[in-house]
């Protein structure tokens, strides 16, 4: 069955957008602003919270890092007025990181002003290893300026992340927690820098976040394995933790009855609402990095719901 996953991983690509689009639409909210609204509406009206993401990484040159933030400020005015529940997330290499990280920190920072000047927040995306330490300086500065409007993604499968929650820890006070986004990890990296087995992630994904809970750092939950919602629930009910200091965190179109359960029990959950025009190049770079995905577009060809 791997060989298959991964035929279909190399063969997307090469195959027509629209074929493509059928199984992206699953997972990604549209291609412009209003689809996004849209479906933003429709999971506040199921009790949900979103973070708007405008979907591209790692451009070339820096006039596109000035469109993505002006595309970026138009997102927030458009969010803003449609009285969506929801704040906005980015990547630090579409404004690029990679190749001025002082433009980087120059368009970054008007973004977070923007949503700072509607009370609201910006999440900081983590990518991969080469971007880590460049996106901690640059979450330092902006959280400097801005205590109240900015967090971090925090990656478990990194064996640095809990050293890196510790060595942030001058940044969390009982007025302003630090928030912190903590994922498992999707980029591939090696066996030197990144836990690989299941096990072994879900354990330091469990133990980073009990660190959180313990120093009273606001935790955003983002998973969608259950074994790791229902550890998260016990370390909750431990240290009893409130539940404006933390939320559960899942992408749009993945696991949705996980989703309407966490809900249902009572707890905040954000859905990660990824749109724009760079569907494409999103739908097969994470189709690579996860070939075990491909059964899910056979799914979504055949199966609706």
């Amino acid at each position: 069955m791997m060989w298959m996953n991964k035929m279909i991983a190399g063969m997307l690509p090469y195959m027509p957008k629209n074929f493509v689009w059928l199984f992206s639409k699953r997972y990604i909210a549209g291609k412009t602003i209003e689809d996004a609204i849209g479906v933003c509406k429709q999971l506040n009206d199921e009790g949900m919270m979103v973070t708007v993401d405008l979907l591209g990484e790692f451009i070339t040159e820096l006039h596109q890092a000035e469109d993505n933030k002006n595309q970026y400020l138009s997102i927030i005015e458009n969010i803003q007025a449609s009285g969506v529940n929801g704040n906005y997330s980015l990547k630090p290499t579409m404004f690029g990181l990679l190749i001025d990280k002082d433009v980087a920190y120059q368009y970054i920072r008007e973004i977070v002003a923007k949503a700072a000047s509607f009370n609201n927040f910006v999440r900081v995306d983590m990518e991969d290893s080469q971007c880590v330490d460049l996106e901690i300086e640059l979450f330092r500065k902006l959280k400097a300026e801005f205590p109240k409007n900015v967090g971090l993604v925090l990656q478990a499968y990194l064996r640095r992340t809990l050293k890196d929650i510790e060595n942030m820890l001058d940044l969390n006070t009982k007025e302003i927690p630090v928030n912190y986004r903590l994922c498992k990890g999707i980029y591939v990296e090696p066996e030197k820098i990144a836990y690989k087995k299941y096990l072994e992630i879900n354990k330091h994904f469990l133990e980073d976040l009990e660190f959180m809970f313990k120093n009273k750092i606001y935790a955003a939950i983002a998973t969608h394995d259950k074994p790791l919602v229902e550890g998260a629930y016990a370390l909750i009910e431990k240290y009893k933790v409130p539940k404006e200091m933390y939320e559960f965190q899942m992408l749009y179109g993945v696991t949705p009855q996980l989703r309407t359960s966490i809900v249902e029990a009572g707890h905040r959950l954000r859905v990660y609402v990824p749109y724009g025009e760079q569907w494409f190049a999103y739908s097969t770079r994470r189709l690579k990095e996860n070939p075990g995905m491909a059964m899910e577009i056979i799914k979504a060809l055949f199966v609706r719901g």
